[in-house]
Order: C-alpha cells, then structure tokens, then sequence
C-alpha cells in the first residue's frame, strides 16, 4: 500500500541508483553503451596510469578464476601490448554481457566514464524529484547516502554532472562493492558502521526487493520505490512509494 513515509525516527536515508534515483534507461543505454565503446581507446591513451595498470591486474586475476571455474572467457594474451588491449576489451565485454558485479570491472568503467564527463560527452540523469527531496532532506538536517554496484567515482560522478545540478553537496557517504554485496545484510550493518548510525535510523530505498530484505534484516528502515512501469505486486512486505515527494515530505 502507497502511503507518505514520516519521520520515525529516521536520521540517515540510504539510496539505491538504478531505477530509484536515476532511470535505468540511462544507466543501461547511455552509461554502459559508452563505456563499451570507449575502453580500448580509453586502456590505449592510459595504460601508463597506475590505478588503469591496478584495474587491468585485477581483471586478470578475475580472469584466472574463471578460467580455473571453467566459465570458459575469452583468451587472454599479453605478449605485446596491442594484444594486452584486445585480451582487456574482450574480456571486459564478456563481463557487461554477463551483468558481472566486478569491482574492477565497475573501477574501470568509472574511469572511463570520468572522461566522458569532462570531455562533455556526458550528462547524468536523475528524476525530476530528487534535486527538491535532496535540498528538503537536507533542510530536515537526514543524512543521504548512496549504496550501489557502480564504483564510488561513478557515483560521485554521476551527481556531479546532472542535468539539474551538482547534488554531491548533500552526499554524505558513497558505498559501492567493496563494502559487500547488496543483498547480504552484512554490507549494510557495515554501512551502519560506517555512518555511525543505529540500523534503526536509517532508511533504505531501493527498487530491488532482495536488496531491501537485506537491509531489513540488518536492522534498517526501508521502502521500495516504484518508478512507472513498475507494478506493486512486487514490493514484497515492504513500503511502496512512486516518487521521493513521499519520503519524508515538506510539512
């Protein structure tokens, strides 16, 4: 049932990105198309940067273990470095077809897209009621923070360069999958931890039932946000609202 979420007690509000901040439309037909297509341009101007050279070791150890797991992905060669870039690509594009929560797949991804960003060839896209609950959470003195698969630097960055704005200023914290996976409640008594808040004071609003269950188990508050085109039946027992002018709305 869809009914305004008050104030119980709530000191901190944990978000979600895709499908409840931001479209999933643009995280999958602008975001991911465009990391796709850019990283061996990108791996080929960078590849002296460390923190590149740390992703592409990373990827290789991922590779291994999914060569050691019989996953069967494409070869990788390193004989010489136009090779290296092939073997990254390839391997990259098997991640994203696979929807892989790699950390360093997400770490390279965020770099890239830093560069999308100060080229101008990116703009982020958050819906049209966020900018005013951010700016009335903010006044209501609750602490935001975001929790997602993307890398800490996505997500920065993906605030950073809306079309309404830079939002970063109301952003206390950002999580992403070094602090754990999104549904094991773990992660979230870590986020607690980390916030130095009681579970009890914070509000987690996620599309993602799973996600939501396991914040729930950890002690935290939480509602599932439903954007259009989602139907309630699949809120589970958790809160439903449509838009965040429900969470904690102006008096």
């Amino acid at each position: 049932m869809t009914a305004p979420i008050g104030d119980t007690g709530i000191r901190s509000i944990l978000l979600d990105i895709e499908g409840t901040t931001t479209s999933i439309d643009f995280v999958y037909k602008v975001l991911f198309p465009y990391a796709r297509d850019h990283v061996a341009g990108f791996i080929r101007q960078n590849s002296a940067n460390p923190e590149v050279r740390a992703d592409i070791a990373s990827l290789r150890e991922e590779h291994g273990s999914d060569v050691r797991q019989e996953l069967a992905p494409p070869l990788w060669r390193e004989d010489e470095a136009a090779i290296l870039v092939e073997s990254v690509v390839a391997y990259v594009h098997w991640l994203m077809d696979r929807g892989r929560k790699s950390t360093a797949l997400k770490s390279l991804q965020g770099k890239i897209w830093e560069a999308g960003y100060r080229a101008g060839e990116l703009r982020s896209q958050v819906y049209t009621d966020v900018p005013p609950a951010f700016a009335r959470w903010h006044r209501q003195k609750k602490d935001i923070s975001i929790f997602s698969s993307g890398s800490v630097l996505a997500q920065k960055l993906l605030f950073a360069h809306t079309t309404a704005g830079d939002l970063t200023e109301f952003i206390r914290g950002y999580f992403d999958t070094t602090t754990g996976v999104k549904i094991e409640a773990q992660s979230y008594r870590r986020i607690g931890s980390a916030l130095d808040r009681p579970a009890a004071e914070i509000l987690f609003v996620s599309d993602v039932v799973a996600e939501l269950d396991a914040a729930r188990l950890a002690g935290m508050q939480t509602v599932v946000c439903m954007r259009p085109g989602r139907a309630e039946s699949g809120a589970g027992t958790h809160p439903v609202v449509h838009t965040f002018d429900e969470i904690l709305p102006a008096a």
